[in-house]
């Protein structure tokens, strides 16, 4: 199992676990293991057996998001590549989550970047290591968020600093600005993880479902999911911005590291801070 990119478990009754295998390279988004996520959250999803779903990462983190140094096309949901495709395909899957019936749980530790974000996001609860550092690094030299969840779950005032900085937060400081429900130690989190989990499953599956599919059309009648597909194409924009073009450049003249590096060593900040 180790050379699986995905890690399915079903550590207790009625709970599926999904770990992302990838911990040499942090866990990073590719087409692999988005399609092996997608197809296990789509069995869960139609496993009467299964009441909740959690996604955790193996290694030192949850996941630094996509991987930048890999092909990367619309393995999850066929859509035609056009301009602002990805943004729209990838946006697509998040909401697929949130459509599903079987409420889903983000066990975050480490870092959690970029796109890990936004698997976060998509996830119906979210609990996170205490010195976990969540954040979205590409809004200094890329493009804005794929799925901008920023001013959703935090407000405006944070959300815009959280993009205009693209600093990371703490597990605390999640809870407390509402990306995430709770923060443990980090040798606690499995174990509260599962119990968070287990209290989940002992609502019946039925029940359930109409539970998650409320509080998401409560969220759709404020204009979550217009306003989504709406900076998903702002993001598209960002990427024929001329800094956007220089930047991209410069992972075939660079390599991805030094690119990163380079994006982060003024503000002393992730790469740059080991």
């Amino acid at each position: 199992m180790a050379d699986d990119v995905l890690v399915i478990d079903d550590p207790r009754p009625g709970i599926r676990r999904l770990t992302l295998n990838r911990p040499d390279k942090r866990n990073a988004l590719n087409d692999e293991l988005r399609g092996s996520l997608f197809e296990a959250l789509r069995l869960a999803d139609r496993d009467p057996e299964v009441s909740v779903v959690i996604i955790r990462g193996a290694g030192s983190c949850f996941s630094a998001g996509y991987d930048l140094g890999s092909r990367n096309s619309d393995v999850e949901r066929a859509i035609a590549p056009v301009d602002g495709w990805w943004s729209r395909h990838v946006v697509n899957n998040w909401f697929e989550m949130w459509d599903m019936a079987t409420p889903i749980i983000a066990q975050v530790h480490g870092y959690c970047l970029a796109g890990g974000t936004e698997l976060a996001t998509a996830c119906d609860l979210v609990y996170v290591a205490t010195d976990a550092a969540i954040g979205y690094p590409p809004v200094r030299l890329m493009s804005p968020p794929d799925m901008q969840w920023q001013t959703w779950m935090m407000g405006l005032r944070r959300g815009m600093e959280a993009l205009l900085t693209g600093d990371s937060m703490t597990g605390e400081e999640a809870v407390e600005y509402g990306f995430a429900n709770r923060a443990y130690p980090l040798a606690d989190l499995d174990d509260a993880v599962l119990e968070r989990a287990e209290r989940v499953a002992r609502v019946p599956s039925d029940l359930l479902a109409l539970n998650k599919r409320a509080a998401h059309r409560a969220m759709e009648a404020m204009g979550i999911r217009n306003g989504i597909r709406a900076t998903a194409e702002i993001q598209a924009m960002g990427f024929h911005q001329r800094s956007s073009r220089e930047y991209m450049a410069s992972f075939a003249t660079k390599g991805v590291t030094a690119a990163l590096s380079d994006r982060d060593r003024a503000f002393g900040d992730y790469r740059e801070s080991e």
